[in-house]
């Protein structure tokens, strides 16, 4: 893969770097994907999260139970009805994962240069020397000299808290190693990875379906993580099953690349899936710490180029107890906004950690001081070479509209959709200013009963950076055979307002249909 260039403007004022951050309605344009858990689940947490940028809520099933989940979910909406910010919600599966089972939940110690024997007996306690697991096939999987890895929850890394097992045996089904660093597992969920060496599980197991299929459709799920995403046919399997379960044939499926086989087959199932997440905790086991770096900017510009969401994970990790990052994890912050990511998702940091809104509006204020000096410029010829010609129409309506908000120094783009996919278009092209993409619903029958659609397509642009959705009114269509509706631009231009992204005598450009054509228009405000 060849990767870009960072995109940094240039020359940047040192000055600016002494200059207090400015608060704003939109935090950042890159969009932050929180996991609701233990310590995030109340309304008033969830609040706060929501008021501080978090625009996707993460439930993730490799833990709890539905009704843990549903609770929390719960206080989501109330917490969404009384912050007025619209959240998506994403299912995260558990997948092909394989975890130690340690039913008493107390602290298991283990010492470097002894053995430790892993076992799919379930029904024996954990302990120093025994690791029952929850997977019959490892002593099939793995050979003397394999190397695997246990940790807690998204493995924090840290060898006092993490360990690495080298395989010296295997007797019958139980898998004799070597532990190579002394360290205590605390907590009540360790995952076990297996360096380089595929698991034959299914990558969307029979316990995924089923919450899928009943948690998921109660709850319209917006996006599917699917966990372990290892080749291009499990998002077509995916897709296959979610289309049968009514309303989630809209659900977006965002592929999680943690393993060497999903690198491997990384542009296949770029082309399948709606997004990619990049799961640098578990990939980070599989590759070289050195060469982590080099798949995220390559795999990222590749995201960007095709317009589909780049979501990264693990930045943060030392705010899971303490109230400021490492100056380290600033800096991978806003690298991974110059890269071009579109999200950055916060796992164990908001899930059990001790200062979940405090992280998300550090995450945001860390996004918005990279986003003012990401090159814009740069970024937006190679993505119209990338393109090449000729163009489509609706690619070259885009990126016209860029264009002319950047020459013209608009405030923001307004895109009237249905769809939605105008407006992730021209957010593919990363403009300056935020996009306000206006989604009008669209009435439809399965001859039973009416529905309007239009709340999907809304919630999942909240994945998308510097897109900000609104839902219009339906009565008002998206496309016009007069000019563009002044009741709906209103309408947006009000939000526009409230949020304090438009003044008066600003320029805006408007983006929408007028009957077969699609046109790009220039407005300048009163007073």
């Amino acid at each position: 893969m060849n990767s870009n260039n960072i995109f940094l403007e240039e020359p940047m004022r040192m000055a600016s770097i002494l200059e207090p951050s400015k608060a704003s309605f939109f935090p950042a344009m890159t969009k932050i994907v929180g996991t609701l858990g233990p310590n995030s689940r109340s309304v008033e947490i969830i609040s706060g999260c929501l008021k501080a940028g978090m625009s996707v809520a993460r439930f993730d099933f490799s833990w709890g139970d539905p009704e843990f989940h549903q609770e929390t979910l719960e206080n989501l909406k109330t917490a969404v009805k009384c912050t007025k910010k619209l959240c998506a919600t994403m299912l995260d599966t558990g997948g092909p994962e394989l975890q130690v089972v340690n039913k008493t939940e107390h602290p298991i110690t283990l010492e470097a240069d002894t053995k430790v024997v892993l076992t799919p007996d379930q029904d024996k306690e954990a302990s120093s020397n025994l690791l029952p697991i929850n997977f019959h096939g490892l002593y099939k999987a793995v050979k003397k000299g394999d190397t695997i890895f246990i940790g807690q929850y998204l493995f924090t890394g840290n060898e006092t808290t993490s360990v690495w097992l080298e395989v010296q045996e295997l007797n019958g089904e139980d898998v004799v190693c070597l532990i190579k660093n002394s360290a205590t597992l605390c907590g009540t969920l360790y995952t076990l990875h297996v360096s380089q060496i595929r698991i034959e599980m299914p990558t969307l197991t029979d316990k995924d379906m089923e919450v899928i299929s009943t948690w998921g459709v109660r709850n319209n799920i917006d996006f599917l993580s699917l966990s372990y995403t290892r080749q291009a046919e499990d998002v077509r399997q995916a897709r296959a099953f979610l289309s049968k379960l009514g309303e989630l044939n809209q659900t977006q499926i965002f592929a999680k690349i943690e393993n060497i086989e999903g690198l491997t087959n990384f542009e296949e199932i770029l082309q399948e899936a709606d997004g990619i997440i990049f799961a640098r905790g578990t990939l980070g086991v599989d590759l070289p710490p050195e060469k982590v770096f080099l798949f995220q900017k390559a795999a990222v510009y590749k995201c960007n180029m095709m317009g589909k969401p780049a979501v990264v994970t693990r930045v943060v990790d030392s705010m899971t107890d303490n109230l400021r990052p490492t100056r380290a994890e600033a800096t991978d912050v806003a690298n991974a906004v110059l890269d071009g990511t579109d999200a950055i998702l916060l796992g164990a940091e908001t899930l059990r950690g001790l200062y979940p809104v405090e992280t998300v509006t550090t995450v945001g204020k860390i996004c918005a001081e990279a986003e003012k000096v990401f090159n814009q410029d740069v970024y937006f010829k190679k993505t119209v070479k990338h393109v090449g010609e000729p163009m489509t129409h609706l690619e070259s309506i885009a990126s016209s509209a860029v264009r002319a908000a950047i020459k013209v120094k608009a405030s923001a783009i307004i895109c009237f959709t249905s769809s939605g996919r105008a407006a992730r278009l021209i957010a593919k092209y990363r403009p300056s200013m935020p996009v306000i993409s206006v989604v009008i619903p669209r009435l439809r029958t399965n001859q039973l009963r009416w529905t309007f659609s239009g709340a999907f397509e809304a919630r999942q642009s909240l994945i998308v950076r510097g897109l900000f959705p609104m839902l219009a009114d339906p009565r008002h269509p998206a496309e016009s055979v007069s000019g563009t509706n002044e009741s709906v631009l209103k309408v947006a231009l009000d939000h526009g307002k409230v949020s304090g992204v438009i003044k008066p005598h600003d320029r805006v450009v408007i983006c929408q249909k007028l009957g077969d054509a699609s046109v790009v228009k220039i407005i300048e405000l009163e007073d």
